[in-house]
């Protein structure tokens, strides 16, 4: 079958590594089962996994990709949940120390086909295309978890997204929208805060602006840059939900003094549960919000898709289709 795969990792030149062809069909084991993909969604996890985060050397050559949507062996319209647990592990697959993400232990879904575990199988609605379908189980999914269930909000609260303009940020925005937030949004790129506007957010501010007022809850997936201003924002009681480090993991202040004397929370976010990513599907049935997806592009032309990504120029979602 024809696959988008990492031969090699390197941290200065992880495009180096990435190369299409021809490999080995899947083989589903007991209690698997293997699914015709018809698209696939790329996230920055395929690009860390070129530069060796959580991929092994001795794992390789390992198909990438974490998200797809397709056809099950009855003909089934279904997405994929990322998440692979222990079989004997019950409860939240996020907590289970031996989870994985396809594309670690097991191949992933930039392929023809993939083999994934039974009940990591979800059913799409019909009302979403595969494109969009194939957005959800990585970055919609994450957002969806930040804000409803680490972030406990509820309609009225208000939420502050740092960094509009990538995939997590895009499906904070507009599932914030869509919950009855009220949503802020930051960016540096004028035609990134527009485009938030676009989504839903009420308001759009540059990177580090004061806001009008004080907010619920900071969704955080930037990191150093935006971490002292996140802080900052929330008021007293309020919480931080941090799901990535993409400016960095080592912020300049940590705002201590702060978290505790307003009485802060901080709490981490990865991923999300399948009960969660089938109520995501629902949520986007029932109210006609749809992924934002910057470009499709043929499986054949993925390195195109990665370029864009390792350089930040994209706002929503990359796709891959056959």
């Amino acid at each position: 079958m024809f696959a988008v795969y990492a031969e090699s990792m390197s941290t200065d030149d992880p495009l180096s590594g990435l190369r299409t062809g021809e490999r080995p069909d899947p083989v589903a084991e007991d209690g698997w089962t293997v699914i015709d993909v018809k698209a696939a969604a790329l996230n920055h996890h395929d690009l860390w996994s070129l530069k060796g985060v959580g991929l092994k050397e001795q794992a390789l050559p390992m198909t990438l990709g974490c998200d797809a949507a397709g056809l099950d062996e009855d003909g089934n319209e279904v997405v994929v949940h990322a998440v692979v647990s222990d079989p004997s592990w019950f409860g939240d697959e996020t907590l289970d120390p031996r989870r994985s993400l396809l594309s670690e232990r097991y191949q992933g879904t930039f392929a023809d086909k993939v083999a994934v575990p039974r009940r990591n199988v979800v059913p799409k609605p019909p009302s979403l295309t595969f494109e969009e379908a194939a957005c959800l189980p990585t970055a919609w999914l994450t957002a969806y978890r930040m804000l409803f269930t680490q972030g406990g909000l509820k309609p009225g609260d208000s939420v502050l997204i740092q960094g509009a303009g990538g995939g997590v940020a895009t499906a904070l925005v507009a599932l914030g929208r869509a919950g009855g937030l009220r949503v802020f949004a930051t960016s540096r790129d004028e035609a990134k805060r527009s485009r938030a506007l676009d989504l839903g957010a009420h308001e759009v501010f540059e990177s580090g602006a004061r806001l009008p007022q004080r907010v619920d809850a900071v969704m955080e997936t930037v990191g150093r840059a935006t971490w002292s201003h996140s802080i900052k924002s929330l008021r007293p009681g309020g919480t931080l939900v941090v799901s990535g480090t993409t400016s960095g993991p080592d912020p300049d202040n940590a705002e201590l003094t702060r978290i505790f004397f307003l009485q802060l929370r901080v709490i981490g976010s990865t991923m999300g549960t399948r009960t969660e990513l089938a109520a995501l599907t629902e949520l986007l049935d029932v109210s006609g919000v749809r992924p934002i997806i910057d470009r499709v592009l043929p499986m054949e032309q993925a390195k195109d898709g990665f370029s864009a990504m390792a350089g930040g120029d994209l706002f929503g979602k990359v796709v891959f289709t056959h």
